[in-house]
């Protein structure tokens, strides 16, 4: 099955509310949530506590991804306020392991991203202790940009590694995705795919629509 994120970089901060329940509506799996330090990656977005508030006013699953420096620092509470899943990043994280096991320990499901010049054999360690691999297709802080065509290929590996270990683990990809090419990015082997701009500018509902139809074309 392949599970829609919008990542709500895109949506309208000024009305959150509406924004999730129009993706609700629309038939979206997921809510990404891009956590931004301003270290790990040049930006800032939000933190716990927008989370938090976001919580209370939907039941949809929390895909928090971390994109700060250290996240093991932090885990415990982006587990209290409501997260369902957590992406810790390869090239920010310095006990990896123990930060999948505590995450795992608080009742959560547990990612790991890659960024687009990381080779895809720093994933292999942690391949069949976590729940999902997320690849970026873009370098990571910044909503609106361009798809990286060369991680087209390191999807595929990703896929092949974890279909050769028999693992049930999703592959998140995340990054310039919208109709007009997630087709490719699901036949490369992703079954999670994060859009921001591709879903919240204009239509909510149409824009689902025509992401998902154009997943399934012939």
């Amino acid at each position: 099955m392949i599970k829609l994120a919008p990542s709500i970089l895109a949506a309208d901060y000024a009305d959150l509310r509406n924004e999730i329940r129009k993706i609700e509506e629309a038939g979206a799996s997921y809510l990404h949530l891009d956590v931004m330090d301003g270290h790990f990656v040049p930006a800032i977005s939000f933190g716990m506590c927008v989370i938090t508030s976001l919580r209370k006013i939907t039941d949809i699953v929390f895909d928090v991804h971390l994109m700060i420096t250290d996240p093991e620092r932090y885990i415990e509470d982006f587990a209290k306020c409501g997260a369902d899943i957590i992406t810790i990043h390869v090239e920010a994280c310095s006990c990896i392991d123990e930060t999948i096991d505590k995450i795992h320990a608080l009742g959560l499901k547990a990612s790991i991203a890659i960024n687009p010049k990381t080779p895809v054999e720093k994933i292999i360690p942690y391949l069949d202790k976590v729940d999902m691999i997320l690849v970026m297709s873009v370098e990571p802080g910044f909503g609106g940009q361009k798809y990286i065509d060369d991680c087209t290929q390191k999807i595929v590996q990703v896929r092949q590694m974890i279909e050769e270990r028999h693992l049930d683990v999703d592959l998140e990809v995340d990054g310039g995705i919208g109709k007009g090419n997630v087709k490719m990015v699901v036949d490369a082997g992703a079954n999670v795919i994060v859009a921001g701009s591709a879903v919240f500018n204009g239509d909510v509902q149409q824009n689902v629509n025509d992401i998902m139809n154009a997943i399934h074309a012939d």
